[in-house]
């Protein structure tokens, strides 16, 4: 499957359709009978009850997701080829993705880490941006604000300002006006929040937003030792993928070695940030996926040996999922 994924080519869709459908089948028998849904963050739906869905039937959480992880796959695709990042185009981004959204059960439904992913595949958009643009103000203002467009649905994804000045660090010479503009683009979001608390007679309530920000940090007690099984074919892969980068890293153009850098760090921010809301489970990690499955498939594209590459695969599919239809 592997090699059909290696080669760019758009019916590769409909093969990515299939296997989505082939990772979710199995959770969907053994699924509870509603799925409890929270899309926005408990302030947002307090201003706007509207947005209170409530929950979902599991066959319609699961196909929503299904449907928002194959457009994010998609647009993933379209953002690693845009600038090159492995090298050559193939579908090989757009399949990984695919793969890594369903690994855990609670990665398969509809969810508010799920929807973030659009927000960080817009910011990488901004970010990779940056390393071509002189005048790079307005792109520091569009991730700020697109970092707090995030916090209103997930607020975790508030510490993804430290990605954009991680950003700035690694793709850019120093310049405090693009640092003053992203935090700008983020405050002007919470202002017009701040008018609508206003608004409501709620605004001496408007600090309780960042709150949970200040809560303990602490480790995540949410795996058990069936998922640290599913996770060895994951760390197998991304140990390989980083030999295969670092044996690349110096034949690489620029762009690459130092997208590749901040993608590490993004990587590292999202799953720290696990502490703000561990009510979230292992759907928190789901903000991983997307640089994740840019790591894994830089490795297999450029993995040499067939009968190795396909094996790994193979036992990722095969565990992911066994672990569905069993729950132990």
């Amino acid at each position: 499957m592997i090699d059909i994924f290696r080669r760019f080519n758009p019916l590769n869709i409909i093969w990515l359709a299939v296997l989505l459908f082939i990772l979710r089948a199995g959770y969907v028998l053994f699924a509870p009978s509603a799925i409890p849904l929270q899309l926005t963050e408990p302030f947002v739906s307090l201003l706007f009850p509207a947005l209170n869905v409530g929950a979902l039937s599991p066959e319609m959480s699961v196909f929503l997701a299904g449907v928002v992880v194959l457009l994010q796959a998609v647009l993933i695709n379209y953002l690693i080829n845009h600038y090159n990042l492995l090298g050559r185009p193939s579908f090989l981004p757009a399949l990984m993705y695919v793969v890594l959204s369903g690994l855990f059960t609670q990665f398969l439904v509809l969810s508010a880490p799920l929807l973030c992913n659009f927000i960080i595949i817009w910011l990488l958009f901004k970010l990779f941006e940056l390393y071509k643009t002189e005048d790079s103000k307005s792109l520091a203002f569009d991730a700020g604000m697109l970092v707090a467009t995030g916090s209103l649905i997930y607020l975790p994804c508030t510490y993804l300002i430290l990605a954009v000045w991680v950003a700035f660090i690694i793709l850019r010479p120093f310049d405090w006006r693009e640092w003053a503009a992203s935090l700008i683009g983020y405050i002007t979001v919470f202002f017009f929040i701040g008018v609508i608390y206003y608004l409501n007679d709620r605004l001496p309530y408007l600090h309780q937003i960042w709150l949970p920000l200040g809560s303990n940090f602490a480790m995540p007690q949410v795996l058990d030792k069936y998922d640290f099984l599913l996770l060895i074919p994951v760390f197998i892969i991304l140990l390989l993928g980083t030999f295969k980068l670092q044996e690349n890293f110096f034949k690489s153009y620029v762009l690459i070695r130092k997208a590749f850098q901040l993608l590490f760090f993004i990587v590292l921010i999202a799953a720290a940030s696990f502490y703000v809301r561990p009510q979230f489970g292992l759907s928190h990690f789901l903000l991983c996926a997307v640089p994740v499955a840019i790591f894994f498939a830089y490795y297999f594209l450029y993995a040499a040996k067939r009968w190795m590459y396909e094996t790994l695969f193979f036992l990722l599919i095969a565990s992911i999922i066994y672990f569905q239809f069993n729950n132990f």
